[in-house]
């Protein structure tokens, strides 16, 4: 399980970081998470690991990584307006803004939020998408330096 485990992990970070420019994950509690009836949830899922992997591939394709604290209420504010509504049970996965009326999704609103803490979502006021400019590899660029696209054809047509 291990094995699969892992193999599952450095299949994933590498996928996210070559189609990304730039990746952030919230910094969790791993070991608070683990005193809680989630303890073998979180240590199955191997968050840590999985971390460690990204942030290093990311340096190895020249690709941006944010790590968010973890004190950072991600999902206890509307990302729509702004406003801190408070702790939620983890049960609750939809709710809506008292302020605004927004109805989120708990892990959409949190997703945003993360972008936002990193600096790389798009604000109203037409803000910078990424605060560096990251050139896509050679590899990856899909021309030659000739300007002529890269096309794969069949020989012989």
């Amino acid at each position: 399980m291990a094995d699969a485990r892992r193999e599952f992990h450095h299949q994933l970070s590498t996928r996210l970081i070559r189609d990304n420019q730039a990746v952030a994950v919230e910094d969790l509690a791993v070991k608070g998470l683990a005193r809680t009836r989630l303890a073998k949830s979180v240590h199955d899922a191997g968050w840590s690991a999985f971390v460690a992997m990204l942030e290093y591939k990311a340096v190895k394709f020249g690709r941006g990584f944010h790590r968010i604290g973890r004190f950072e209420p991600t999902s206890q504010v509307c990302s729509r307006c702004g406003v801190k509504d408070g702790p939620k049970p983890l049960h609750i996965r939809v709710w809506e803004c008292g302020a605004c009326g927004a109805v989120l999704d708990r892990d959409i609103n949190a997703a945003v939020n993360v972008a936002k803490a990193a600096g790389l979502a798009v604000s109203a006021c037409r803000a910078q998408v990424r605060p560096v400019l990251v050139p896509a590899q050679r590899g990856e660029a899909g021309t030659h330096r000739d300007g002529q696209p890269t096309v794969v054809g069949i020989p012989g047509l």
